[in-house]
């Protein structure tokens, strides 16, 4: 865990990179502006910038100098300020900021890029510190823009309730992720995470079970299609795969918001606010269409105006799948309204083209109703739910 100082000094940098940032959009934009008609030459552009030159220059000089400052004061402080903070709330802050922009923080190094691992009760898993543990492995994975913490919610927890039913005979682990990452990078690492955490269970795996929630489940489907065709010991004890939320078929939030970025580049006085539309991770833009693999978002500019690049999508073979939509709407049954995030179709993996149409069972998909994409975390019937498909 990085301490409290490497916290604070890499909050810092990102400051300074926002600070210059935003700049760079403004110079653009007062350059555009004050240049006068593209139909005339833009006859002021020379001037504008010569004039303006100094005043931006300056800002960035402070900017500069002001981060440097405190990143040296805050390196001094180190011994002082102590260890990082393992709070719930600044754990929850640290998975939003790696939802947004964690890619970034992966290529930097930076001490906030959230590193791949197991975990329980907030802490870095310790299987010796568990005791008695059992051989039906319940592995719960998280969504976007979260971590491991977010499994406690309003005093629920779905894999400390499913572990306390003596019945299921589960013990339960967390997985934590970077999820500003791209899906397929997080499902590799995800895949061989598990496959060190099964060979070393103190006690041999007879069943992996795993819950997802969100963009978790996609994490999970990409892991899955890795396991085997690495032929990993856990793919062969994979028995069953419940999705909460999870947008197989994409996130229309996702789609909009490339539209709009897209449709600033129509004009010149709007094409610089481009730079802030695309402060969007890699695994933001992967919930557009539900990205699973490598070859669906390489060599693609992902903030392009583009068509689904998937060519087929299905669910693990040999693998009992659950799905479970939810939507806003309080009146009970089918209804085309989702969740707030996540559309009911996209949940249960309907899609239009059948090749990417996911075949859940009839009796394995569930919609609730009067849930938000967040209140899937907490809700009582999702637990009671969890319980009855997962029984023996």
């Amino acid at each position: 865990m990085p301490t409290r100082a490497e916290e604070l000094r890499e909050a810092v940098r990102l400051a300074v990179d926002a600070t210059l940032g935003v700049t760079d959009v403004v110079k653009k934009m007062h350059h555009t502006i004050g240049a006068g008609p593209a139909i005339l030459g833009k006859p002021l552009e020379g001037v504008v910038k010569l004039l303006s030159a100094p005043a931006y220059a300056g800002v960035k000089l402070v900017t500069h100098l002001v981060g440097a400052g405190l990143d040296k004061v805050l390196e001094q402080l180190g011994p002082a300020l102590g260890p990082g903070s393992d709070s719930v709330e600044q754990d929850l802050v640290v998975g939003a900021l790696n939802g947004v922009v964690g890619d970034i923080l992966a290529e930097r190094g930076s001490t906030l890029a959230i590193a791949t691992a197991f975990r329980r009760a907030g802490k870095p898993l310790d299987v010796a510190a568990l005791g008695a543990v059992t051989g039906r492995l319940l592995v719960l994975v998280h969504g976007s823009s979260a971590t491991d913490a977010s499994w406690s919610r309003e005093g629920t927890h779905h894999g400390e309730a499913l572990e306390q039913d003596e019945s299921l005979g589960f013990t339960w682990v967390a997985l934590r992720y970077n999820s500003g990452r791209h899906v397929s990078t997080n499902g590799r690492e995800f895949a061989r995470a598990l496959e060190g955490l099964v060979t070393s269970w103190p006690v041999p795996v007879t069943e992996v079970v795993i819950v997802a929630h969100s963009m978790g489940g996609l994490v999970t489907r990409s892991a899955c299609e890795v396991a085997e065709a690495a032929q990993l010991t856990w793919r062969r004890l994979l028995s069953t795969i419940v999705f909460v939320g999870t947008p197989h078929q994409g996130a229309p939030l996702e789609r909009v918001g490339n539209v709009v970025g897209s449709l600033l580049g129509v004009s010149r006085y709007s094409a610089p606010l481009i730079t802030l539309a695309q402060i969007r991770s890699a695994g933001v833009t992967d919930l557009r269409f539900g990205l699973t693999r490598d070859e669906e978002w390489q060599g693609v500019d992902r903030f392009a105006l583009e068509q689904d690049p998937r060519t087929r999508a299905a669910l693990p073979a040999g693998v009992t799948c659950f799905a479970i939509a939810a939507t806003t709407s309080k009146e009970p049954g089918p209804s085309p309204v989702g969740d707030g995030l996540v559309p009911v179709d996209s949940a249960l993996g309907r899609h239009a083209r059948p090749e990417l149409t996911l075949a859940f069972a009839p009796e394995r998909q569930v919609l609730l109703s009067g849930l938000n994409h967040q209140e899937l975390l907490s809700d009582a019937r999702v637990t009671a739910q969890l319980k009855t498909w997962l029984s023996r």
